[in-house]
């Protein structure tokens, strides 16, 4: 069987834009060239890996292929990058939760923009469970991961914070110091947004407790939108009060959990050059 670079990129690329056409723009080649590509991979492999349709979808093969394509394409992009001069230059992938991408990357994007004015930093957002399958699975060549336990050889830690309650601005609990987990069972919990239901979890944990909510969503701006309509309460690190609306606030926990969040390559292959700019500029 021989497969070449060029038929993993066009299959990879085909996924993640949804078609032969997107596919074709993005790596500024022709769609003939994108489909001619796949149906090649798909004879050396001896199946379809690409269901053709409205939106270009994996097959169960093209399922198993994925990861291991995605894995080959980042160690090509890393030798790619070696034999490049001295000079940093070129693209680099980072995945990071939702309240790092909008609180730390920012200030993070600003240092990098002008210690590596050529490096074009690529933003992938994902839930704290996504960062290390990513990274290891070569879908990204850094990441900020979140309580790595313990910290990757390499990785630098490039901030903290801790959990905060968040409910609205005109709320009773908004007026006090500090909040227990009862105060905010009293309103009902919203769990799980943007990727926090670990820590939520953790502190119930600490307070020797069951872990419970009142509801249990994905995405932080759900989470906020019933805050605001009076369906309940929450808690989100710090770094997302920049996220906040305008109506809602965070209020300090009494029981205090702090998040230690570290920029890193993956453990299990050599890392990107980029990557490793990436974190020495850090």
């Amino acid at each position: 069987m021989t497969v070449s670079v060029q038929q993993l990129r066009a299959f990879v690329a085909t996924l993640d834009a949804g078609s032969f056409t997107a596919a074709a723009a993005a790596l500024g080649v022709g769609q003939s060239a994108v489909s001619h590509a796949v149906a090649g991979l798909e004879r050396a492999v001896g199946g379809p890996v690409v269901r053709r349709g409205t939106v270009a979808a994996a097959t169960p093969l093209g399922e198993r292929l994925l990861a291991h394509a995605r894995s080959v394409l980042a160690s090509v992009d890393a030798l790619e990058a070696v034999a490049r001069p001295a000079t940093a230059r070129g693209t680099v992938r980072l995945a990071a939760v939702p309240t790092v991408c909008q609180g730390l990357l920012p200030r993070l994007r600003e240092l990098w923009a002008v210690t590596l004015p050529d490096v074009d930093v690529q933003v992938y957002e994902g839930d704290d469970d996504e960062m290390p399958e990513w990274l290891e699975a070569g879908t990204v060549d850094a990441a900020v991961l979140v309580d790595p336990s313990p910290v990757p050889a390499g990785g630098v830690v490039v901030a903290r914070d801790e959990m905060a309650a968040v409910v609205r601005r005109d709320h009773p609990l908004a007026e006090l110091p500090a909040l227990t987990l009862d105060d905010l069972h009293e309103d009902g919990l919203v769990a799980g947004g943007g990727g926090c239901e670990y820590q939520i979890q953790k502190l119930h944990e600490l307070d020797g407790r069951p872990f419970r909510y009142a509801h249990r969503v994905r995405e932080m701006s759900t989470m906020f939108g019933m805050i605001e309509r009076g369906e309940g309460v929450s808690i989100v690190p710090t770094l997302g009060r920049v996220m906040l609306p305008p109506q809602l606030v965070m209020v300090p926990m009494a029981r205090r959990l702090e998040r230690t969040l570290v920029l890193s390559g993956p453990s299990s292959r050599e890392w990107h050059p980029l990557a490793r700019a990436l974190v020495d500029a850090v």
